[in-house]
């Protein structure tokens, strides 16, 4: 299956690469800090520097997109696969590519555009089109609803994807129609559609599965073959790679202030690191009852909070913070406002205290 599909896999890949040329034409346009992510409200809530938004993302696609057709591929059963169903496979990911690149460089760009409308309709049309396709997919491990039942019984495939095809439909059209409603109605309506299209045909395969017992239907255990066997350990230890990496950095990193006779440094892990020297500092305040507001640019996790927020005292103002810090550190410079917050207030205090002593000078609104 593969080398019958080596034109297809070279192209689509390809296609997926292709957002990276734009990138290098464009790249003195570019800013360094690059919106990457943006969440089911529309507001953007990801970040990255230019060479991984301009890089990153096009690669990262490409390795799901090939271990995608290295596990379909790889499934025998594919071979009487419906051509049309099969070609989901090859193209859903280069789709995927050139609308996301698009919406990402149009946004460092400074092009405006509604995604709160624009999300809704791109996942309705997406859904519409698999639905579409999915009472067509033969029985398989890779493409469909995948699930002992279905898998061990063609007739419980067959009737499972008949309905799925249709619920996928109905929440397609459902997720249309929400661009119409308040954001948050719309992501609720996501979220629910979402939710039923895979709760929905699971249960159903379950019911027939029921039934079928009562019946005495006898459901033959699938088996899996070399190279899927192959497919399945390679993926595993992906997704368990994956997964290590983004706990590592949901839960690892730290801020540290380093004071000398001139100036502090905050080096922060995952964001940029800020030298401010004390002559430049105008104001400095020890604060318990801040509301840090929205990150507008930066990192977030668990563990860090850091990067461009905005609230409605500040307006737009720079964050170092561990999140969930209780106390914080509001200075002006040069008429910008820099937050620091320490992992515990103690720790914020006695850097205040030390900031405040090396300035050598009252500082004006100091507290």
């Amino acid at each position: 299956m593969l080398k019958k599909n080596k034109f297809k896999i070279v192209i689509s890949s390809l296609i997926i690469l292709l957002p990276i040329l734009f990138g290098l034409m464009m790249w003195n346009d570019l800013p360094d800090t690059m919106t990457t992510h943006w969440g089911a409200d529309g507001h953007a809530d990801g970040f990255g520097a230019k060479a991984f938004a301009v890089f990153g993302n096009p690669v990262i696609l490409l390795v799901l997109h090939i271990l995608c057709l290295l596990l379909t591929l790889s499934d025998k059963k594919q071979r009487a696969q419906n051509p049309k169903a099969l070609g989901m496979v090859f193209w859903i990911l280069p789709a995927t590519s050139l609308v996301v690149n698009a919406m990402m460089y149009a946004a460092a760009l400074g092009k405006e555009f509604d995604l709160s409308l624009f999300i809704p309709a791109l996942l309705g049309i997406m859904f519409i089109f698999m639905g579409n396709y999915m009472p067509k997919v033969k029985q398989n491990r890779t493409l469909g609803v995948k699930i002992p039942w279905t898998l061990n019984n063609e007739e419980n495939w067959n009737r499972t994807h008949r309905l799925c095809g249709k619920v996928w439909v109905a929440g397609g059209f459902l997720m249309l129609f929400s661009i119409f409603l308040p954001p948050l109605y719309a992501g609720i309506v996501m979220a629910c559609v979402v939710a039923a299209a895979f709760m929905i045909p699971t249960v159903y395969s379950y019911h027939i599965y029921r039934v079928h017992q009562k019946q005495g239907v006898a459901y033959a255990p699938a088996t899996r073959s070399k190279a899927e066997r192959r497919a399945i350990r390679i993926s595993s230890v992906i997704v368990i790679v994956i997964l290590i990496a983004t706990a590592i950095l949901m839960f690892s990193g730290d801020i540290q202030v380093h004071c000398t006779d001139t100036s502090f440094q905050i080096d922060a892990t995952y964001w940029t690191d800020l030298e401010v020297a004390y002559a430049r500092v105008d104001t400095m305040a020890y604060r318990t009852d801040l509301d840090v507001g929205m990150r507008t640019n930066g990192f977030g996790s668990p563990r860090l909070s850091m990067g461009v927020f905005e609230n409605e005292e500040f307006g737009s103002y720079i964050l170092y913070a561990y999140t969930g810090a209780k106390a914080f550190i509001v200075l002006t410079s040069d008429g910008e406002t820099l937050v620091i917050g320490m992992k515990d207030a103690e720790d914020t205090r006695a850097l205040y205290d030390t900031i405040l002593e090396k300035t050598g000078a009252q500082i004006a609104g100091a507290s």
